[in-house]
């Protein structure tokens, strides 16, 4: 028996979750208590509504979303266990799609055979199908698939699996199986060698994925906060989670000396809750200056830079570090006066620590927008303000660049040129070199493909650049969009000093 105990972040993420709801909403739920078969829920993720769900957020998984649409707990097993590179390599993906779809027919060449397959219309998607196939099928003792079993785990080493070739081949043949059959077999159990799920591991994380999924349904902000509090995990950073909140509808508050705590946290907002980020989030603030910062402020608000530095302790690095993030707007109006304010801050001789001094601020001029985004992403890794391609819109629309909503509105194959922030790099081992580009504007996120050719041809571009111009074929397939790149441009130039929060994947 092999029993996997996994460290996951979604695990803690969904705890978080559920407190919060309890807090704000008074209603204890458990995971066991999360309602199934919500049919708000299943339309979410069937239009791959999934940034930030556990195991369905990835490029992959929002591609096959639109296609399999799952609508059962079943079905959400069978989608997190056929997009890996077992099923993928041993080509079991699309004959299912196409059977579920009913385009093709479903033949079995015995019943004991169909008793296996029948739950996966035909095609072995799990771990467990190929052993007993390889049992049932090919006559293998249960020492022998035991062994399979093992070669199996041993992943990417094909050649361990070679030597059950000739022992499957001749039971099949013995049985009154079709050489053809056998072949597929065994295609199917060397695809099973790059990593495919058992049926138990699957279900276990379809569980954590459902959940997952209720929660951004019901309580977006809820989730929110919880995937922010949990990081480092998923595919996103927090700068495209809280770019998803906002397209969801979430006000998201900024960082402040007088309202947030260490962590992101909930606030009231009319009848609905709002997300306010946490001092952690401040780059370069000491997190026990930050505990210090929250345990002051319980005996009143802090009314200028001097009465913050005294009362929580702080030195001029931290002072400076929260005046660059912008959260002490509230006690100075801007950076450019939190930060000469903190920068002044003196340490007095303890006879005068309880001895105010007031000095007359410099007229500073107020940083632009420009300026303000740059030092959002410098500080907090994110934005608030308008999103960074917002301000080049007019630059980018000189060029004929099209947005992420636009590009929704032309047909399939329509040759388009589109720009936006890279914010995912994916070259899966399955995928023979292809990259996929995640990129992301003001308006949405645009899936990319770039086959080994372009990759070859514009490796600098795809591996370093920031903002890319790409001009490509646009395609529709069962609901699901994505950009073929053709040609690709790195106009990164254009963000001047700013460094945008990505995630790569290898």
């Amino acid at each position: 028996m092999k029993v996997d105990v996994l460290a996951l972040g979604m695990l803690s993420a969904i705890r978080r979750a559920l407190e919060y709801i309890s807090i704000h909403r008074g209603r204890d739920l458990s995971l066991w208590q999360i309602p199934r078969d919500d049919p708000a829920t299943w339309r979410m993720i069937q239009q791959a509504d999934t940034v930030g769900v556990f195991q369905i957020e990835s490029r992959a998984q929002m591609s096959m979303l639109p296609r399999l649409k799952p609508k059962c707990f079943y079905d959400l097993v069978i989608e997190i266990a056929i997009v890996r590179p077992g099923p993928i390599q041993g080509q079991m993906v699309h004959p299912y799609l196409r059977r579920r779809q009913g385009l093709e027919s479903v033949d079995y060449p015995s019943e004991e055979v169909a008793h296996i397959l029948k739950r996966t219309l035909g095609v072995p998607i799990f771990q467990e199908q190929v052993i007993e196939l390889a049992m049932v099928a090919g006559g293998f003792t249960a020492g022998e698939a035991d062994q399979l079993r093992r070669a199996l785990g041993a992943w990417k080493k094909k050649g361990q699996l070679e030597v059950f070739r000739e022992r499957l081949y001749a039971g099949m043949i013995r049985r009154g199986y079709k050489a053809e059959f056998a072949e597929q077999i065994f295609n199917q159990i060397l695809g099973f060698g790059e990593y495919g799920f058992p049926e138990s591991h699957s279900a276990s994380f379809a569980l954590l994925a459902y959940a997952s999924a209720w929660l951004k349904c019901h309580e977006p902000a809820a989730f929110y906060c919880a995937l922010l509090n949990s990081q480092p995990m998923g595919f996103y950073a927090p700068a495209q989670l809280v770019q998803d909140a906002r397209r969801h509808g979430i006000e998201v508050r900024p960082v402040s000396i007088n309202h947030s705590l260490i962590e992101c946290s909930l606030e009231p907002s009319g009848t609905d809750l709002a997300l306010r980020l946490g001092l952690q989030m401040v780059k370069g603030l000491n997190r026990q200056a930050a505990a210090r910062l929250v345990a002051a402020r319980d005996q009143g608000n802090f009314t200028d830079v001097e009465n913050l530095a005294q009362r929580a302790g702080l030195g001029k690095s931290d002072l400076a570090a929260l005046a660059r993030a912008g959260a002490l707007a509230e006690l100075t109006g801007n950076r450019h006066t939190a930060l000469w304010a903190a920068q002044g801050i003196q340490t007095p001789p303890a006879i005068l620590k309880n001895t105010p001094t007031h000095e007359t601020a410099p007229s500073l001029h107020a940083p632009t927008e420009a300026e303000n985004l740059l030092a959002d992403y410098a500080t907090l890794g994110l934005t608030l303000g308008r999103h960074p391609l917002s301000l080049l819109r007019p630059k980018l629309e000189n060029l004929r660049l099209h947005t992420a909503i636009s590009l929704k509105t032309r047909h399939s194959g329509a040759h388009v040129r589109y720009a936006g922030l890279v914010t995912i790099r994916q070259r899966p081992g399955s995928a023979n070199g292809t990259v996929f580009l995640t990129m992301e504007d003001e308006t949405g996120i645009v899936n990319t493909i770039v086959w080994p050719s372009q990759v070859a041809r514009f490796r600098r571009e795809v591996t370093q650049g920031m903002l890319l111009e790409v001009r490509g074929q646009w395609q529709i397939e069962s609901g699901v969009y994505y950009l073929v790149a053709g040609f690709i441009r790195d106009i990164s130039y254009m963000l001047g000093k700013l460094e945008v929060n990505s995630r790569d994947f290898h």
